[in-house]
Formats: structure tokens, C-alpha cells, sequence
């Protein structure tokens, strides 16, 4: 019975190098977090000093709309933080 030829192993198997992902936890949007919290502040201080001047700041004139113009800053920084990433 003929011998089986012994087959001559061209390289040994080196696996690919191991894939790194780059993790950027600032996504290049350094604006939006600071604007964000901005906008949180200005709304809550507009809203406490309407209450505790008794209606005579941040616009005398505007009487309870300040409390609008409060929650429309917050409502602002709500926005603002959906394109935080």
C-alpha cells in the first residue's frame, strides 16, 4: 500500500489583531452641557426670585408670565439636552 504524502503546513494560523474601539465620551459637542445647565439655572432663578420678591422681579410688568418665562428657559434646556450624546 502506497504511504499518504504528508502535506507541509504553509504558516502557522496568527489571528487578526484584536479590534479597539475608541470610546470618545465628548462627542465633539462641548456646547451642549454647559448650555444645557445654563439654561436650567436661568429658568429656576428666574422662577425663585418671581417668588421670593413677591412679583417685583426679574420684569414687574409681566406679573405671572414670569413663571412662563421660567419653565420656557427650563423648557429650553430639555431641549437643548437631547442632542447630548
Amino acid at each position: 500500500m502506497p504511504k499518504s504524502r504528508i502535506r507541509k503546513k504553509k504558516d502557522d494560523f496568527t489571528p487578526p489583531p484584536a479590534k479597539t474601539t475608541n470610546l470618545k465620551m465628548n462627542s465633539g459637542r462641548g456646547w451642549v452641557a454647559p448650555l444645557m445647565l445654563a439654561m436650567f439655572l436661568i429658568g429656576l432663578v428666574w422662577i425663585v426670585m418671581f417668588y421670593v420678591s413677591e412679583g417685583d422681579l426679574p420684569i414687574g410688568a409681566m406679573g405671572n408670565w414670569n413663571i412662563v418665562c421660567g419653565f420656557g428657559f427650563i423648557a429650553v434646556g430639555f431641549g437643548v439636552s437631547t442632542q447630548w450624546k
